[in-house]
């Protein structure tokens, strides 16, 4: 990856550009925060924090802990280690479900999910409950991120917010010479882009096909794109199943996106702020991105601690670091997205943060974020919605 300052003032504009575009009220940001849901396993919360043991092993987004690898004057893992005498070890996780997985095996103290993981690993026992007032910049962390249905439970928070941002349309401004303004343009079977289009690989984007029937076929009743009941689920995935000739190959790490839209296999589709800048940066192409009229779903991910953490000071010096607001500054213009600390706009800069609208609650509520699908409805119906482990068995029919 390289640093966003990098790719100069071409990619700022483009994100302005697709940040000023519209978005669909959320229900995901607000559902269920506060309200009843059932208990999961009771985990123990470290009560004080001790000394650092040594060592760290977490399992990160691609860019979430850089150490110099990728560019030498990007590294805020070192500066760490020389801090608090923890060795960090990275593990880079391509997909949600990857970073479950290896988060079960219990031989990491931490990771940093996005709402389609975090209940999973609340409820399967994975992920201690945080306390957070051993955070000390947790305190400025923006309130719009706390408290929410994908890092708690009954305003219990299991996490420490990170980074956010909006799930967008990219193209090839030069394949599609008008910009589309509407998620039809990869929705609609009759597209004209046919067979180079790309879908995020993951059973949550299901939630992206129920976020346009949302706006386009109002007789559904979809309220939440993460709150499905049988019928809604249904006609998500049909939609899709419609879709899947005109792919050219579904995206799971963001270099395969990049690499297909950089050799012209790929000319429109679902994608991440990052996976623009960093084409836009190669220059072998160039790429536009937006917000479409009916809204995006997006992610806002969260540092969680391991219930068989062998290191968990070590874990939780890490998360007061990480949302530190140089620290999360640095990450946050370095992978592209709004920073949750909200004193990172006073280093990364006005221009910065009013691009990724960092302060912005109004428009942080319109984002659809991930949230893990459960039986029960995340938008208050009761026990009658599809859960993720459907969600999972349909994404393997849909991509058959």
């Amino acid at each position: 990856m390289r640093h966003m300052k990098a790719l100069g003032i071409t990619a700022v504009a483009t994100a302005a550009m697709l940040l000023a575009s519209s978005c669909s009220s959320s229900k995901s940001g607000s559902s269920g925060a506060s309200g009843s849901r059932a208990k999961p396993p009771k985990e123990s919360m470290l009560q004080s924090l001790g000394k650092g043991e040594g060592a760290l092993n977490i399992i990160v987004w691609a860019g979430y802990a850089e150490d110099g690898t990728n560019d030498k004057t990007v590294d805020w893992v070192h500066p760490f280690e020389q801090q608090t005498g923890c060795k960090v070890n990275a593990k880079v996780g391509n997909t949600s479900d990857e970073m479950v997985t290896l988060m079960k095996t219990g031989q990491y103290d931490g990771v940093s999910a996005s709402g389609d993981a975090t209940l999973r690993l609340i409820y399967g026992g994975d992920v201690a409950p945080v306390n957070t007032s051993l955070v000390p910049n947790y305190a400025t962390i923006a309130d719009f991120l706390k408290v929410k249905p994908w890092n708690s439970v009954n305003g219990q928070m299991y996490g420490i917010p990170h980074g956010w941002g909006a799930n967008v349309l990219m193209w090839n401004s030069k394949t599609v010479t008008t910009p589309p303004t509407s998620w039809s343009a990869v929705f609609d079977p009759n597209s004209p882009y046919k067979g180079k289009i790309t879908a995020y690989d993951s059973p949550i984007y299901i939630a992206d096909a129920a976020l346009y029937l949302e706006k386009t076929k109002p007789d559904l009743k979809i309220t939440n794109p993460y709150a499905l009941d049988t019928t809604q689920f249904n006609a998500a995935v049909d939609l899709l199943k419609q879709m899947r000739k005109n792919w050219n190959r579904p995206w799971a790490a963001y270099t395969d996106e990049v690499q297909d839209f950089e050799s012209g296999a790929t000319a429109i589709g679902t994608a991440w702020q990052i996976n623009a800048n960093l084409i836009n940066g190669d220059k072998k192409v160039t790429v536009d991105t937006a917000v479409p009229a009916e809204g995006a779903t997006g992610w806002s991910d969260t540092w969680m601690v391991s219930t068989k953490a062998a290191h968990p000071n070590c874990m939780y010096q890490w998360m007061n670091w990480i949302t530190s607001a140089s620290t999360n500054s640095a990450v946050a213009q370095w992978f592209g997205e709004a920073p949750a600390q909200t004193k990172a706009c006073d280093v990364a800069g006005k221009e910065f943060c009013d691009t990724f609208h960092a302060l912005d609650s109004a428009y942080a509520a319109k984002i659809s974020y991930w949230t893990t699908p459960t039986t029960e409805c995340l938008d208050g119906r009761g026990n009658k919605c599809v859960d993720y482990a459907q969600w999972t068995q349909a994404w393997t029919t849909i991509k058959g």
